[in-house]
């Protein structure tokens, strides 16, 4: 289980405005204090964060898509695993100015589901996640009862210089990443995709703290 975190251990200096340049001030003041902190840190190296999985739905067009998915590199968890461990890893890209974010997820049995993912602050919207093979999502981001939304705005397909949006078909439907801050350093990580025929298809839910050296 998660160890409770000092009070101390919360502050951060709010440096980066990459995140709070994507919404209001208004929107922005509206987060606690610790997601503010979380999402301003400007990283010169590494950060870890370590939790544990709550719960991991996936329904049967949910399993589908993320069988799929392996071919472009398995970004939708593949496992219904609960109260297994997790580890979120978030890197400075230097070289394009964005993230790069791996996710480690243990499973029951076999080896761990390693998702790689990279954050770039461009595009219509001002925030893109990239997966394999080209395939990226438009990003939204929104505050909702003082927890930070960010939601998909279209998929596209990236060839070079050349950019191609995704039919609805190919995609798995909108999807909804919510993070809210549980107080003692723990913020809640939640995974919800909605697919317009067949509702919700994906949902995963995570605790985690910051991990210190």
């Amino acid at each position: 289980m998660l160890q409770p975190i000092r009070q101390g251990d919360e502050c951060a200096e709010l440096d980066d405005p990459r995140f709070r340049n994507l919404m209001s001030q208004e929107d922005w003041m509206a987060l606690p204090h610790a997601v503010r902190a979380r999402f301003s840190k400007r990283r010169g190296g590494t950060v870890v964060y370590v939790g544990e999985v709550l719960e991991t739905n996936l329904s049967r067009v949910g399993w589908l898509f993320a069988q799929a998915a392996r071919a472009i590199g398995a970004p939708l968890p593949l496992f219904a695993d609960a109260h297994v461990p997790a580890v979120v890893t978030i890197t400075e890209d230097v070289a394009t100015g964005g993230q790069m974010w791996t996710r480690l997820y243990a499973r029951r049995n076999g080896f761990p589901q390693v998702i790689h993912s990279s954050k770039g602050f461009a595009g219509p919207t001002g925030l893109e996640e990239y997966v394999g093979c080209g395939v990226g999502m438009a990003l939204t981001v929104h505050v909702k009862s003082g927890a930070l939304l960010f939601c998909s705005a279209g998929y596209f397909l990236r060839l070079g210089a050349l950019r191609l949006r995704l039919p609805a078909w190919l995609t798995p439907g909108a999807l909804t990443v919510t993070h809210e801050d549980t107080g003692g350093g723990r913020f809640l990580f939640i995974l919800e995709i909605a697919h317009p025929l067949f509702g919700e298809i994906v949902r995963q839910s995570a605790v985690f703290r910051e991990a210190k050296s």
